[in-house]
């Protein structure tokens, strides 16, 4: 894009008046805005598109799109650098949907509270994690959401419940299927998304609304203790998936040696490439199933859009905000990059059904069951503490009542530290 200057100053107007002409003076001025984010691969392609359009509909305003790292710890780490230092670029920012409230409690982003957004609009459970202290701070731009994909040549239905799934996979690993079960089990955040799930399957929670610590809670025990034991004593999930992320899940169920997968989105229509996957148009996607006292649950992921609160133009970059949350925008996004939009009204349109080519009714039961992880401005280090005992549990270096009960230890020890929420358990 070209580069122009990001704003006239008076000073500067009145030097070029006196050195050129009065007439630049009262030329209209060309603000930039400037909007950081993924520009890789498809989301790349339909931003740089949409920022086009926004330009052309906005005359006095240029945008420019600053690329930062696909990686969500190395983007993080750049952001921090930005903010820190007060810097007014980027004016937009794309967030995780776990960073507002870190951002937020730094004084990194504004509260959009001033501009009055709509909000009625979007999925409440997706909303709630746009907020800190009461104020809302972010939008929700696309939305990702944990579900359980299964062979439906294996297996006709979906599962009623844990115990349920349990059987239906070991019926169908007994007809030669090599996996029952596959997730993201290495020791990274997809650990704590999965385990999110297992927890709010049996009535379980990471923090309470109150703030207090609840991961060492019965509930929570039973949950990690089932995944443990799906991995040595139901075996329906193979020890391999400790070291596994994302991509190593959707391999092993896309060449067929998984009845049932936990993954993201994302992987829906890759795995309908009939030039690459062998259960193309073979499988189905469900909420994973809950246990007795607990209810189905889906971890919620997805990016958000803020303000820079250090922007001299927030007004102008809550435009753009607003521009690229517009149904037509989503369903573009929708359309090229597989992103979910978070505005339950589109899930009623044949234009999204035929952009996701995916049945419309099964997502919005999953995207309905979207749990935010904590909403703490320490969300990063609380995650830290969680991944190790997690995965000690799980590789059977600890029992899960010792693993998690050293875990809400150290969380707690971490909340009070930073000075949020209770000082007693």
């Amino acid at each position: 894009m070209v580069m122009s200057v990001r704003r006239r100053s008076t000073s500067a107007c009145i030097a070029a008046w006196a050195v050129l002409s009065a007439s630049a003076c009262f030329a209209p001025a060309q603000a930039t805005l400037s909007f950081s984010g993924s520009s890789v691969g498809r989301e790349g392609e339909v931003i740089r598109l949409q920022l086009q359009r926004f330009q052309q509909a906005h005359s006095s305003i240029h945008v420019e799109l600053r690329p930062t790292p696909d990686a969500a710890d190395q983007r993080h780490q750049l952001y921090v650098q930005w903010l820190n230092a007060r810097s007014v670029d980027p004016d937009v920012l794309q967030l995780d949907v776990v960073w507002t409230p870190e951002f937020a409690a730094a004084g990194w982003i504004a509260s959009l509270d001033q501009f009055h957004p709509p909000t009625d609009g979007f999925f409440t459970g997706v909303l709630t994690a746009n907020r800190w202290n009461g104020s809302l701070y972010s939008l929700p731009w696309f939305v990702d959401v944990g579900m359980l994909y299964r062979r439906t040549d294996a297996v006709p239905r979906a599962p009623r419940d844990l115990r349920d799934l349990i059987q239906l996979a070991q019926q169908a690993q007994s007809q030669s299927m090599p996996f029952g079960l596959v997730w993201q089990g290495a020791r990274y955040e997809g650990l704590i998304t999965v385990f999110l799930e297992y927890l709010g399957a049996f009535g379980g929670e990471i923090l309470d609304a109150d703030g207090r610590v609840r991961v060492d809670s019965p509930e929570a025990q039973r949950a990690l203790t089932f995944m443990r034991d799906s991995i040595y004593v139901d075996k329906i999930v193979p020890p391999a998936v400790l070291t596994w992320q994302e991509e190593q899940t959707r391999f092993a169920f896309e060449s067929g040696q998984a009845v049932f997968m936990r993954n993201w989105p994302y992987a829906f229509p890759l795995l309908n490439d009939r030039a690459h996957s062998r259960v193309a148009e073979r499988f189905a996607i469900s909420t994973m199933p809950a246990a007795a006292g607990g209810a189905p649950t889906a971890a919620l992921g997805g990016s958000v859009l803020a303000v820079n609160a250090f922007s001299d133009q927030p007004e102008a970059a809550y435009e753009l905000i607003d521009y690229l949350l517009q149904p037509e925008q989503m369903l573009e996004r929708a359309r090229i990059a597989g992103q979910y939009p978070p505005r339950p009204a589109l899930y009623r349109t044949q234009a999204l059904a035929e952009a996701l080519n995916v049945p419309l009714d099964d997502v919005v039961a999953i995207v309905t069951r979207a749990t935010p992880r904590p909403i703490t401005p320490v969300y990063s280090e609380l995650s830290d503490i969680l991944q190790i005992s997690l995965h000690r549990a799980l590789t059977r270096q600890q029992e899960p009542g010792p693993a998690l009960r050293e875990a809400a230890d150290g969380i707690r020890r971490l909340l009070v530290k930073a000075k949020l929420g209770p000082t007693v358990p």
